[in-house]
């Protein structure tokens, strides 16, 4: 089930390269083909599981100045050691998709085989980029910890803050209507996919 994510920074003429940064940041992420530089100031990568994908947008919607494509759809086979010599669907999609995410308000914008759920995708993930966009640094402290395995409590001794404060902290980043968003998310980029 591949996906072609191609993201294109923002603003580059005007600010310093950012694609080698994003790409350490994201080397450990599970790929089919690792994301890497294709062209200036874009980089691209293959990965065939949904959830991966929107983990990856939500990741480059919080570090900011990106805008973000998701083609989903078949890719030709054998592939290529290389993202840069990929071909097939999901490939022009990706291209797409990154030329009408640089054109909305919020910079994610999904094409695929099955125009639908590609479209449904992107409305969910829309959604949860602008969530991402406007979350406090204090709820994204209180969302890491809990997301990394601590309890409120433990986050709480963490941060030092009341139990109650964390509570605030994620209900104000909307961390709860983050967790549906997710894998509804993940399920429409799976149909898109055809």
């Amino acid at each position: 089930m591949p996906f072609v994510m191609t993201v294109d920074q923002r603003g580059s003429r005007r600010s310093a390269d950012r694609v080698p940064g994003v790409l350490a940041a994201l080397s450990g992420v599970a790929t089919v083909l690792r994301f890497e530089r294709t062209a200036g100031d874009e980089f691209q990568g293959v990965l065939d599981d949904p959830v991966v994908v929107v983990d990856v947008v939500r990741r480059l919607v919080r570090d900011g100045g990106w805008s973000v494509g998701i083609g989903a759809g078949p890719v030709q086979t054998p592939l290529p050691g290389s993202t840069r010599a990929g071909a097939g669907a999901a490939f022009i999609a990706a291209r797409a998709a990154v030329e009408a995410a640089k054109r909305r308000p919020v910079r994610v914008a999904v094409r695929g085989v099955v125009a639908d759920p590609a479209a449904d995708a992107q409305a969910v993930l829309t959604a949860l980029a602008a969530l991402v966009e406007r979350r406090s640094e204090q709820a994204w402290e209180a969302i890491g910890l809990v997301e990394a395995g601590r309890t409120q409590a433990e986050a709480a001794t963490e941060l030092r803050i009341s139990r109650q404060a964390v509570g605030q902290r994620l209900a104000a980043g909307l961390w709860e209507v983050e967790r549906d968003l997710c894998p509804a998310a993940a399920r429409l980029l799976a149909r898109a996919v055809g």
